[in-house]
């Protein structure tokens, strides 16, 4: 992905021309919400009707020699980082593909329930979305994101700043999400991978730390449209 300049049907709440929401789930205090998502995520039956598979990063990004998912229902693929796990079990509706990552318990830091300092990144697709509309829409499904995921929880725009994936239009936007003590990082990249629809990835870091918050954004970097 490449800086440079910069609608769908997008990530919560649903909208015309925005992207999928991202699935119902209880609304728990604190981290509740995204840690139930990771679990969701990993819990789920493997499925015979997976629209990705995984190939691998062959070139000099971060993710160099690393493997890839590719996800031909939203236009996407993207590299997997080590220690991450695809989730290959049918998805919900709102998404078409996902990785997650959990800290093992051995950590240093890691609390006892390690999925609450998880990360997971989703992808999913939506209708068109115009260059001119990439910045709102990316920022509009950022924030509903953010309020999704912590409802009691303050955003807070860190970056917003259209891109290039590939030689497609997007625009990416990050949050900072203060919530329960605790500064949690989200990330959205907007990608209009055609002109009549376009894609996004979603990432969520639930750890604080820097560490968790680069590799969450190294993946979405990694994004190329297929």
């Amino acid at each position: 992905m490449t800086t440079a300049p910069h609608e769908a049907t997008w990530p919560t709440p649903p909208a015309p021309g925005q992207p999928p929401p991202p699935p119902t789930a209880p609304r728990r205090g604190r981290r509740g919400p995204v840690a139930g998502v990771i679990a969701v995520l990993l819990l789920l039956a493997a499925g015979a009707g997976a629209t990705w598979w995984l190939t691998h990063d062959e070139d000099g990004s971060p993710l160099a020699g690393r493997p890839r998912v590719t996800d031909r229902a939203a236009g996407l693929s993207y590299g997997i980082p080590e220690g991450w796990q695809r989730d290959s079990g049918d998805l919900l509706d709102a998404f078409t593909s996902s990785i997650t990552m959990r800290p093992a318990k051995d950590t240093p830091g890691a609390e006892e329930d390690t999925e609450d300092d998880g990360s997971v990144v989703l992808a999913g697709r939506g209708g068109p979305v115009p260059s001119s509309a990439l910045r709102q829409r990316a920022e509009d499904a950022a924030r509903s994101n953010a309020e999704f995921f912590y409802p009691d929880g303050r955003s807070a725009l860190e970056e917003s700043q259209a891109v290039e994936v590939g030689d497609r239009p997007a625009h990416t936007v990050a949050l900072t999400v203060h919530d329960g003590g605790t500064d949690h990082h989200l990330r959205l990249t907007l990608v209009s991978v055609r002109d009549d629809r376009a894609a996004f990835l979603l990432g969520v870091a639930q750890s604080p730390e820097r560490a968790a918050r680069q590799e969450v954004d190294t993946v979405l970097e990694s994004a190329a449209v297929l």
